[in-house]
């Protein structure tokens, strides 16, 4: 089975050490990189074409202009924002324009979205 590929990039640096205890150890999911700074963002995912990227959701009901850059240079690669402090994650994608959906806010749902098996809420 193919490793799904994830770059952790979202903050505050608690949130973004908790992800990585979430999903590092899991068989399936490979964590090619962690980014501090998100003027990085684009650049590392340029260079490792992760399928993946975790991201901050700065403003819970709007969608980060990030993930139109990203999607639009990346179509087949996934953004899963992360909102902890409203207790929200929300999962992006394109085909071909780009769409979006709120996932369950939980380790099991983080999970599901990055293994394909989102359950969506609302």
């Amino acid at each position: 089975m193919e490793k799904v590929r994830v770059l952790v990039a979202n903050r505050p640096r608690l949130m973004r050490e908790l992800v990585l205890a979430t999903i590092s150890d899991q068989p399936d999911i490979e964590v090619i990189g962690e980014i501090n700074d998100d003027s990085e963002i684009a650049r590392v995912v340029g260079e490792s074409r992760p399928d993946f990227v975790i991201i901050a959701l700065d403003i819970p009901d709007q969608r980060p202009s990030l993930c139109d850059d990203l999607l639009g240079e990346n179509p087949t690669m996934k953004i899963l924002a992360l909102a902890p402090e409203c207790n929200r994650s929300t999962f992006f994608w394109c085909v071909p324009q780009i769409c979006c959906a709120q996932i369950e806010s939980s380790e099991e749902g983080i999970l599901n979205a990055l293994r394909g098996q989102a359950r969506l809420i609302g």
